[in-house]
């Protein structure tokens, strides 16, 4: 897949489209896209919307409260109402074992139990990261993608690369002047990173394009792929500044994590921190692109681009504008104090 037009439909019949995971980062633009598109769009929110910023993102869409973690709270806010397609944006936070269970498996056995009632297009997303299972949020989607797969229901698993938003964690600390955190050389990487919003408009091409119908479809921003250093040194030179680099030995992760993991045999949230660590190094010696089995190696030309969004132009962005809308929460890897 390389980057097409995307035609338009005829959307007189608006589909009822249901949305969990409205209020992440993903989420929100997909609302947004799906109303502006004309979608009859109605999301689950877990509890009322204060953030300003979220509000605007789903304005148009018709919110219900319900925890998707809760089955009998699922089915008391949707009332036995028919829905066309189910997107489901929802993600554990940590990747904590038993979270990413409960989350990116159960809950979305929740929401399939939905769809099923109504016959629905399931529309997941995923990670392109699942193509090499480590790690307990990666072993609990492929579970539920493959549940999905043997449901009966026309489905789309979205497996996207790496956001915008999960490179801008040190945006802040190189404007102070501060070095760019690499692990080893920098280039033991690279990925095609997409925006929120083409990742939002692939996502809800999906509902409407054959070509996306039954298939997992791993997807990535206009190209090349860049490493980490490549990233870095962008931002230096839209900066006007000389790049400064500090390198991280990957190992220290899992040093870390197996210090955890003593900690963690009487401590849950040590064990949590421990498989966070795992996380970390996994992205710092892991691509974000396609993975060609046949030849035990990431494929740069395979892995599918999509949309216009470069990442220059987001960082140009977030350096004009601030970072409001991109925070890593939880995501967080680098400290950016």
């Amino acid at each position: 897949m390389s980057r097409r037009a995307w035609p338009s439909w005829d959307l007189s019949n608006a589909e009822r489209v249901l949305v969990a995971g409205a209020t992440g980062y993903i989420g929100r633009a997909v609302v947004r896209e799906l109303v502006a598109q004309g979608y009859q769009t109605v999301v689950l929110v877990r509890r009322l919307v204060a953030d300003p910023i979220v509000q605007a993102c789903l304005a148009g869409a018709e919110l219900r409260t319900a925890d998707v973690c809760d089955s009998a709270s699922l089915r008391k806010a949707l009332r036995g109402e028919h829905f066309d397609v189910v997107v489901s944006c929802i993600a554990s936070r940590g990747g904590g074992p038993a979270d990413a269970r409960r989350v990116d498996r159960d809950a979305n056995l929740n929401l399939l139990e939905k769809a099923r009632a109504c016959g629905a297009h399931f529309i997941l997303l995923s990670a392109i990261c699942v193509q090499k299972p480590k790690l307990a949020f990666q072993h609990a989607k492929l579970e539920f993608e493959q549940l999905l797969r043997e449901s009966g229901l026309r489905y789309t698993i979205v497996r996207p690369t790496a956001y915008f938003k999960s490179l801008a964690g040190q945006v802040e600390r190189v404007k102070r002047g501060k070095r760019f955190l690499v692990f080893g050389d920098g280039a033991l990487t690279a990925c095609k990173p997409i925006s929120e919003a083409d990742l939002a408009r692939f996502m809800v091409r999906c509902i409407e394009d054959p070509a996306f119908h039954d298939t997992v479809a791993p997807v990535g921003g206009p190209g090349p792929a860049m490493t980490p250093r490549e990233q870095g040194e962008m931002l230096f030179e839209l900066l006007g500044m000389r790049p400064r680099f500090r390198s991280v030995p990957p190992s220290l992760l899992l040093r870390i994590a197996r210090l955890l993991d003593i900690i963690g045999l009487v401590s849950r949230s040590a064990r949590d921190r421990a498989e966070f660590a795992r996380i970390g190094h996994y992205y710092a010696t892991e691509s974000m692109l396609l993975w060609d089995e046949s030849v035990g190696r990431y494929d740069v030309g395979a892995t599918p681009e999509w949309g216009q969004d470069t990442l220059r132009d987001f960082y140009q962005r977030v350096l004009a504008e601030g970072m409001a809308g991109q925070e890593l929460g939880a995501a967080a890897v680098f400290d950016k104090s």
